[in-house]
């Protein structure tokens, strides 16, 4: 099979690398088409490097604000805990009052962070429809009036109630 000369269009033999009418180099069509198949493999397979280099990078990134965000979330919590030698922000007279008006339903009690005996009082009340209501109402009036006494000075972390 004849090949053509793409520089001057003569008719070269198979075998000839050089057409002999003109000098020029003869370049295969198709070798061309492979090449450019080929470049085109490796700019894709960059791109997706790339595009993998992105997403690690993207990646990286969201691992560090999430490390950031945890230290930020543990300083803030640990910044804001009561600790038993820090003075409690919950006020004697305060506690004191809600345990004689409020008494019935254990507001005092879950004031001052005791929601075990508060359940208990709240429960009394609402559950008897408010026939042993009274039963708790005096419980929380006796309380209120040791609270206001200093007979419970402390809150249920054991942080004394401030005057």
């Amino acid at each position: 099979m004849a090949k053509t000369c793409q520089n001057c269009g003569a008719t070269m033999e198979d075998s000839a690398l050089y057409c002999v009418v003109c000098g020029a180099k003869y370049i295969d069509p198709n070798v061309n088409q492979n090449m450019n198949n080929m470049n085109n493999q490796n700019n894709f397979n960059n791109n997706m490097n790339n595009n993998m280099n992105y997403q690690n990078n993207f990646n990286n990134n969201m691992n560090n604000m999430n490390n950031n965000m945890n230290y930020q979330n543990y300083n803030q919590n640990t910044s804001n805990m009561n600790f038993n030698n820090q003075a409690s922000y919950k006020s004697k007279v305060c506690a004191g009052l809600l345990g004689i008006f409020l008494g019935a339903l254990g507001v005092h009690n879950f004031y001052l962070g005791y929601t075990g005996k508060g359940i208990a009082q709240l429960l009394i009340s609402v559950l008897s429809l408010g026939f042993l209501s009274w039963v708790s109402g005096i419980w929380g009036f006796i309380e209120g009036i040791m609270i206001l006494t200093g007979s419970i000075n402390k809150d249920a972390n054991g942080n004394p109630l401030s005057d």
